[in-house]
C-alpha cells in the first residue's frame, strides 16, 4: 500500500469539500424531510405515498447495494469507479426537471411521473453507495477518518444552506408550479455533475490497484462468515430494526406541521436552511467525538437527535417548535454521516467494508418496509400525533438496545480465521 502524505491528504480534503459542497446545494432541491413530501401533495399524490418518501427512498437504496458490493469486489481503479457510478444519478434528475419545467404536468396522474423518476434516483445512489464507503477509506486514514469526513460533511451542510436559499427565493418567485419544482431539480443535477467532476482530481492510495481477485464463491463466503459470526454486527443490526421508525417520521414534520399552522410552501426552503445549518454542527462534532471517544457513542448522540425531533413534533404549539423539529433533525443526520460510515470501518476492519455497507442497508430495507407500512395503517386509526408518539417510542427501544447491547467496535474486533 502505498501511503498517501500531509498534503495528498490536505489535497482530498479540499477536494471533498467541494465535493460535499456540491452535493449539499444540490440536495436542497430535493430533500426527502421537506422539499419531496410538499412537491408530492401539492401534486396531489395520496397520504400514503407522502408517509412513504423517507422510508421508501431508504428501502430503494439498499436494493442494489449487495449487488454493487459484488459488482465491485474487484475493482481495481476506484478512482473510476466512483466517477462512472456517480454518474448514473443524473439521468432521472435531468429528466424530472425538463419534464415539470418546460411540460408542467397537472392533473391526478402528474405525480407518478415525478415519483417514477424518483424511484430510479433512489436505485442509482444505492448502485453508488457501497463504492463510494470503499473509495473513503482509499482517500483518508483510518485515525482520522472521522476529522476529515466531519470536516466534510460540514461543507455538505454549507452547500445546503446556501441552496436552502435559493429554494425559498424559487418557491417565492413568479415562476408557477410545478415549473419552479422542475427548475429546481435542474439546479440540482448540474451541482451533483459539478460535484462528480471533482473525483477527477483526488489522491488515491494504491491498495485497490494490488487487491487479490476474488470469486463469486469466495464473496458469498465471506458474506456469509460475517452474518454468522459477526455477534457485535448483528447486535448493531438488531437496535437499528426500532430507529428505522425515524423514517415514516421524517416524511410527515413538514405535511404534518403544515396541517397545523398552515404556512407558505416556501417555507421548505427555510427548513432546508436550518437543517443544514445544524447538520454542519453534527457532523464536525460527531467526527471528533467518534476519534476521540469511540463511534458508536458518535452515532449514539445522532440518534437522539432524531428522538428530538419527534418530541418537539408532538409538543409543537408554534412555529419556533417547527423550526425545532428541523434543527433537531440536522444535529440527527449530521451526526449520522460520519459516525455510520466509520461504524462500517471499524466492524470491516481490514475486511472490504462494502459488504458490510451494503448487508446493513439490505438487512434494514424490510423493517424499513414495515415501518412504512404499519405508519400508513396506523396514521388514520390514531391520528399523526399519538403516530409520531409511537415511533419515538420505539427510536428509544432500539437506543437502548445499542447503548446497552453493542460494544465499540474498534475496542471489540471480530476474530475470524482469516
Amino acid at each position: 500500500m502505498v501511503e498517501l502524505t500531509q498534503n495528498n491528504l490536505s489535497r482530498n480534503l479540499f477536494l471533498n469539500c467541494i465535493h460535499e459542497f456540491s452535493w449539499g446545494f444540490g440536495i436542497a432541491f430535493h430533500t426527502t424531510y421537506a422539499i419531496i413530501p410538499l412537491f408530492l401533495k401539492k401534486l396531489g399524490a395520496p397520504d400514503a405515498v407522502i408517509i412513504s418518501v423517507a422510508g421508501l427512498f431508504s428501502i430503494l437504496i439498499a436494493l442494489p447495494m449487495l449487488f454493487s458490493a459484488v459488482l465491485g469486489r474487484n475493482i481495481r481503479n476506484i478512482k473510476k469507479a466512483v466517477f462512472w457510478s456517480h454518474s448514473v444519478v443524473l439521468p432521472p434528475i435531468f429528466f424530472a426537471g425538463f419534464l415539470f419545467a418546460f411540460l408542467a404536468p397537472t392533473g391526478p396522474n402528474a405525480w407518478m411521473y415525478y415519483y417514477a423518476c424518483f424511484i430510479i434516483y433512489c436505485l442509482a445512489l444505492g448502485f453508488i453507495i457501497p463504492i463510494w464507503a470503499d473509495f473513503l477509506s482509499h482517500v483518508f486514514p483510518r485515525k482520522s477518518r472521522g476529522h476529515y469526513l466531519g470536516i466534510s460533511f460540514a461543507f455538505n451542510s454549507i452547500g445546503g444552506f446556501v441552496g436552502g436559499i435559493i429554494v425559498k427565493f424559487l418557491l417565492d418567485s413568479s415562476v408557477p408550479f410545478p415549473k419552479n419544482f422542475g427548475w429546481g431539480f435542474i439546479i440540482m443535477g448540474i451541482s451533483l455533475g459539478l460535484g462528480i467532476f471533482a473525483y477527477v482530481f483526488y489522491n488515491v492510495d494504491k491498495k485497490s490497484d494490488k487487491t487479490s481477485h476474488k470469486s463469486l464463491t469466495e464473496f458469498w463466503r465471506d458474506t456469509k462468515g460475517i452474518i454468522r459470526t459477526h455477534e457485535n454486527f448483528k447486535r448493531y443490526l438488531y437496535s437499528r430494526i426500532f430507529i428505522t421508525a425515524h423514517f415514516p417520521a421524517m416524511s410527515l414534520y413538514a405535511v404534518y406541521a403544515q396541517e397545523l399552522f398552515g404556512f407558505n410552501i416556501s417555507e421548505a426552503g427555510v427548513f432546508v436552511v436550518l437543517q443544514v445549518i445544524t447538520f454542519g454542527v453534527g457532523s464536525i462534532i460527531s467526527g471528533k467525538i467518534g476519534d476521540r471517544w469511540g463511534h458508536k457513542l458518535a452515532i449514539t448522540l445522532s440518534f437522539c437527535g432524531y428522538l428530538m425531533a419527534i418530541a418537539f413534533t408532538v409538543f409543537a404549539t408554534s412555529m419556533l417548535h417547527v423550526y425545532a423539529i428541523f434543527l433537531s433533525l440536522g444535529l440527527g443526520q449530521g451526526g449520522f454521516m460520519p459516525s455510520a460510515m466509520n461504524m462500517v470501518y471499524e466492524f470491516a476492519e481490514l475486511r472490504d467494508s462494502k459488504t458490510y455497507m451494503a448487508l446493513i442497508d439490505t438487512f434494514l430495507a424490510p423493517f424499513v418496509l414495515l415501518m412504512i407500512v404499519g405508519a400508513s395503517v396506523l396514521n388514520p386509526i390514531i391520528g399523526t400525533r399519538n403516530l409520531f408518539m409511537v415511533l419515538g417510542g420505539l427510536i428509544i427501544i432500539g437506543l437502548l438496545q445499542l447503548i446497552f447491547r453493542v460494544k465499540e467496535p474498534h475496542l471489540h474486533p471480530h476474530k475470524t480465521s482469516d
